[in-house]
């Protein structure tokens, strides 16, 4: 036998705040990142905007003024300025590079608004931008311009501000991160314990059920919702599990029953055979008294053999009979019941009412004889041996029907169920020879092969109606 996987029984409000938190901790994450990418991407894109705004402006100063007083007013605003001319010659005017990287009044320069010596070149005369191209690194944001007259404008600012911000807006985020994870994580235990709850409740259901409340149950108002579902399976096991506690002490209660009844029942025929062969033993009896007691005792042996016999049957139906199937005609069978019966019972009207076509059920022939055998030794008790009983089979689109009906008292409507249990007799000083099983072994055999016994209404007497699978017909 495989063993069941153990169930990971570990807390689920622990896993859920876990999980939720670390969830929320990835969403923020996730938004420092794109905040931080985001404006430093637009930090650096006003930068960039501004150097082309200066390079505009510078475009159309050329040609009235010179490149020197150009450099120098572009490098007012704190940028570094380079001019090269188309014929060789180059202007650098502000901060250089180095300086705007280091930052304000850094080493090595003057800081901004504080122009470098200008060097002397040729001057152009275009007032257009032709071209241009952005570049530079963390610290620095380049822009190089060509001119329609061949000069290339080069200008440079310093990005360390976007860096410093970028700095700033981290510990922001950090901080606010940590005091959004605080407040949610406060936030989900709180939830998490409200959602939780009917947990709870079920687990308090399920303590008073086993302390013995088998009436308790969840009955939850949303049985559509995950702990709905769970509450109502649980139902459902308990309802079944208090149905199976009931059948079971039911069944006992039928069993210690069934075994008393038995007792009872063989203790006549033993306590007859004992006081008749005690007799036989202790009398000097001779002639018609010997032969009497003889006979009484025989007649005991054959009560007491026939109870044992039927409940060593009643056993076997109990545990599962073993049935050798074949396809029958059951019209034979019901002849040769009709054929036995007035061996039996001389003094029984029996009639047999069969089709002219075959009627073939998958039966054991056997069993199904007993079992129409003991349904017409009933019929014989009900009427006193006397009576008239008629014997019938039919076939349906699916089943065969075998009827048994008597002209006897009957059976009232609420014992129709009643008679098939064991050990039950409706008149018990109608007959000294039943024990109230011969009915339930019938029916047992019966649903053995798929089908069953019942005792439906009838006019005038009894009807008890075997319905059995059909067969296949041959030729």
């Amino acid at each position: 036998m495989i063993a069941a996987p153990a169930l990971r029984s570990g807390s689920l409000r622990r896993r859920t705040i876990v999980a939720v938190l670390a969830l929320v901790a990835v969403l923020l994450i996730v938004l420092s990142v794109v905040v931080d990418v985001a404006l430093g991407a637009r930090l650096r894109g006003q930068i960039e905007e501004r150097l082309r705004d200066r390079a505009a402006a510078a475009a159309s100063l050329v040609g009235t003024v010179d490149d020197t007083d150009l450099a120098e007013r572009l490098s007012d605003q704190g940028l570094a300025v380079r001019i090269d001319s188309a014929g060789g010659g180059s202007i650098v005017a502000g901060p250089s590079p180095e300086q705007l990287r280091d930052g304000p009044r850094g080493p090595g320069g003057p800081g901004p608004g504080e122009p470098a010596a200008p060097q002397p070149t040729a001057t152009g005369s275009a007032v257009t931008v032709i071209a241009s191209s952005v570049g530079g690194d963390d610290d620095l944001v380049t822009l190089s311009s060509t001119l329609s007259d061949g000069s290339t404008l080069t200008l440079t600012a310093s990005a360390v501000g976007v860096q410093d911000t970028l700095v700033q807006v981290r510990w922001i985020m950090a901080i606010a991160s940590a005091v959004v994870l605080a407040l949610a994580a406060g936030a989900v235990i709180v939830i998490v314990r409200a959602t939780l709850r009917p947990l709870d409740q079920v687990s308090e259901v399920a303590r008073s059920i086993g302390a013995g409340e088998r009436g308790r149950r969840l009955r939850p108002t949303r049985p559509d919702t995950e702990i709905g579902r769970v509450a109502t399976a649980l139902d459902d096991m308990l309802d079944d599990v208090v149905g199976a506690e009931e059948a079971a002490r039911g069944a006992e209660r039928r069993l210690r029953a069934f075994l008393s009844d038995a007792a009872h029942e063989l203790r006549t025929p033993v306590a007859g055979i004992r006081a008749a062969a005690d007799t036989l033993v202790r009398a000097d009896l001779e002639g018609p008294d010997r032969e009497m007691l003889a006979a009484q005792v025989a007649r005991e042996a054959a009560r007491a053999s026939r109870l044992v016999d039927d409940l060593l049957m009643m056993a076997r139906v109990d545990r599962g009979l073993e049935l050798t199937r074949a396809d029958v005609d059951l019209r034979g069978l019901v002849w040769a019941e009709a054929e036995r019966a007035p061996l039996l019972y001389p003094h029984l009207d029996l009639r047999a009412t069969v089709p002219d076509a075959p009627v073939v059920a998958s039966v054991d022939v056997d069993r199904i004889g007993q079992v129409l055998s003991n349904l017409i030794e009933n019929a014989a008790r009900a009427t006193g041996g006397r009576g008239s009983v008629r014997v019938g089979v039919e076939e349906g689109a699916t089943e065969v029907t075998l009827t048994v009906a008597d002209d006897g008292p009957g059976v009232a409507p609420e014992d129709r169920e009643r008679i098939f249990d064991r050990l039950v007799r409706l008149d018990p000083a109608r007959s000294a020879t039943g024990v109230g099983l011969g009915l339930p072994i019938a029916r047992g055999i019966a649903r053995a092969h798929g089908g069953d016994v019942r005792c439906l209404p009838n006019e005038g007497g009894a009807l008890f109606v075997v319905t059995l699978p059909r067969g296949e017909r041959r030729g």
